[in-house]
């Protein structure tokens, strides 16, 4: 009898199991959502930026706003991990907005709210000047040349924020000239009459222990008309080409070569500046010694820092023919008014025929240095992969 009342016992608890499983799985879970850094935290790194990620489950929305201005960030591709475009501006309040969802049709969502803030920068860099000018038309061959207020230590940090947009798909990369510059160039001209910007997401970057950027820099240009000029020293003639076309030719008279001071350079120069008059003063030589001069230019636009300009000069009887100038080039006053009216910064001049070789940072030489070279000079540079990076570069930006 017992054995009996035993084995019904048994039954019983079997019937109940069944009948636990037909009322189907336990629900799933809710995901779990954590946010770095974490809420109510006073003093987050700014550098570090925002992380978000969801645990069993997808984020499905991700609101961040930065003392009321919405912060750009991204989501991978598994749909778990969001995290900020960019550095985080310092010294302010974030407010974080986050939902998700477990995977299945029907599952629980969970919503985290909260607010974190980031440390105040003890010392700050900003960008002290940028060329191009906000607004200015240049050549296809115009550098953008950024100069800080401070020595930048950690040059990655502060490259990988400088992001180049153009209306036409170009490839280009930052070089470090000095602890305070970078310049950007393309590794083939700029395609003519489109529309650039520079965007420097520096809010927040660390430039150095302590060293933090405050605010962001833009700047918006435009490139123009394809305009190259080629100079013969040996022909004594300079030919101006506009779209493929040409537009100018010019008799022209140049460094006569007595010396490296007076021997014009080699190379691809670009336009940088010009004015009319310029002083010109003889370098190294005080008024009576031989050799001196001080004389007012007219026309004269420069094409390198160790005084090399295109000038007008009434010297008609050597243009065309032989070479007699300190160095520079001139032509036929009339001539030089037309190219010093119809000349951008940034237009390339190559010049050929003399021994002398423009340095590529003998003002703004950067074309003297070919791609692979250039690409040395990026904080970002690594020789290791086959494309000498450390990640492919991302394909080019283009504005809508």
């Amino acid at each position: 009898m017992r054995r009996a009342l035993l084995l019904l016992s048994g039954l019983l608890l079997a019937g109940g199991c069944s009948l636990v499983r037909a009322e189907g799985p336990a629900a799933p879970a809710p995901p779990v959502i954590a946010v770095s850094p974490a809420f109510d935290t006073d003093q987050a790194r700014p550098d570090r930026g925002l992380v978000v990620k969801a645990t069993g489950g997808r984020l499905s929305k991700v609101d961040v706003y930065a003392g009321g201005v919405a912060v750009p960030g991204r989501l991978d591709p598994t749909g778990t991990v969001w995290r900020s475009t960019w550095t985080l501006p310092p010294g302010v309040e974030h407010t974080v907005t986050v939902t998700a969802t477990a995977t299945g049709p029907e599952g629980p969502a969970t919503l985290a709210m909260g607010r974190f803030r980031t440390r105040a920068a003890a010392r700050a860099f900003k960008v002290a000047s940028v060329s191009p000018q906000p607004g200015e038309a240049v050549g296809v061959g115009a550098p953008i040349i950024v100069t800080f207020d401070s020595p930048i230590r950690d040059k990655a940090a502060v490259e990988r924020a400088m992001e180049v947009h153009s209306t036409k798909p170009v490839e280009g990369a930052w070089r470090w000239t000095s602890d305070t510059e970078a310049v950007y160039r393309t590794r083939h001209y700029w395609p003519a009459r489109q529309q650039v910007a520079l965007t420097a997401h520096l809010a927040g970057v660390r430039s150095a222990p302590g060293v933090y950027g405050t605010a962001d820099h833009e700047l918006a240009f435009t490139i123009g008309r394809r305009q190259t000029s080629a100079v013969n020293t040996l022909t004594h003639q300079m030919v101006v080409r506009r779209d493929g076309r040409i537009v100018q030719s010019m008799a022209i008279s140049a460094g006569m070569g007595t010396t490296r001071e007076y021997t014009t350079t080699s190379g691809i120069h670009l336009t940088m500046e010009k004015g009319n008059p310029v002083r010109m003063i003889s370098p190294g030589r005080s008024k009576g010694e031989p050799g001196f001069y001080d004389l007012m230019i007219d026309h004269a636009v420069r094409i390198s820092n160790s005084g090399e300009y295109v000038h007008a000069k009434n010297n008609v009887w050597a243009q065309g023919r032989v070479n007699v100038s300190h160095g520079c080039v001139n032509a036929r006053p009339d001539q030089a008014a037309w190219f010093y009216d119809n000349s951008l910064r940034g237009d390339p001049v190559t010049v050929i025929g003399t021994d002398r070789e423009l340095e590529w940072n003998n003002g703004w030489g950067y074309w003297q240095l070919p791609w692979e070279k250039w690409i040395q000079g990026s904080a970002l540079y690594d020789p290791r992969p086959s494309s000498g990076w450390i990640a492919t570069a991302p394909p080019p930006n283009t504005l809508p």
